[in-house]
């Protein structure tokens, strides 16, 4: 089966939204996700083949997640957490667990401190 010109487009040119909708606004989620993302990854087109790979999603769907139109859904998001210890915290933060946020800040410092004491032992054995 071939399209003709006079065929309705599968998405509208001029951007129409439902009532009560902006165009292209995510929620909440969406914008938080969005930021902690900017933040780990940058917001350049390298960003979003980043966090395709990271995911094995689609391009379009990061760049989606990205500029805040639309989040991730559980599965991404799940593997989005695996790799980006700012995403964790935005979710924790979005989940209202302020006291697992902090858990994971003693964590991080608990294994730079680690770092920091087997360098000091190595230079003095030197």
């Amino acid at each position: 089966m071939s399209f003709h010109n006079s065929d309705r487009k599968f998405q509208s040119k001029k951007g129409k939204s439902f009532p009560g909708q902006t165009v292209h606004s995510g929620g909440p989620f969406a914008q938080a996700i969005a930021g902690a993302l900017r933040q780990e990854f940058g917001g350049g087109p390298s960003a979003v083949k980043t966090i395709a790979r990271l995911t094995d999603a689609n391009e379009r769907a990061a760049r989606n997640w990205l500029e805040g139109k639309n989040g991730p859904n559980g599965e991404y998001l799940v593997r989005l957490m695996r790799h980006s210890d700012v995403i964790l915290k935005t979710l924790l933060v979005l989940a209202d667990r302020s006291d697992l946020v902090l858990a994971t800040k003693l964590d991080g410092l608990r294994l730079h401190l680690a770092e920091a004491i087997a360098a000091i032992d190595e230079a003095r054995s030197q």
